[in-house]
């Protein structure tokens, strides 16, 4: 399991950086920008995710 959320977190980080190359800045919320931003998000949002997985996992493994 431990493997399964550090290889998530690696392909939300990849995700981010393709996003990044594909942001316009002088527009950003039209066209392929704005999707990009989209998965920006929602890379952060599931690092964060796997970040509280992997907390709670810890305090599971001491309260045990």
């Amino acid at each position: 399991m431990k493997y399964l959320i550090y290889t998530i977190i690696f392909l939300a980080v990849v995700f981010i950086g393709i996003s990044i190359s594909e942001l316009d800045f002088r527009d950003l919320l039209k066209g392929d920008s704005a999707n990009a931003l989209i998965v920006i998000l929602t890379s952060l949002c599931v690092i964060v995710l796997m970040g509280i997985i992997m907390v709670s996992r810890s305090i599971a493994k001491k309260h045990n």
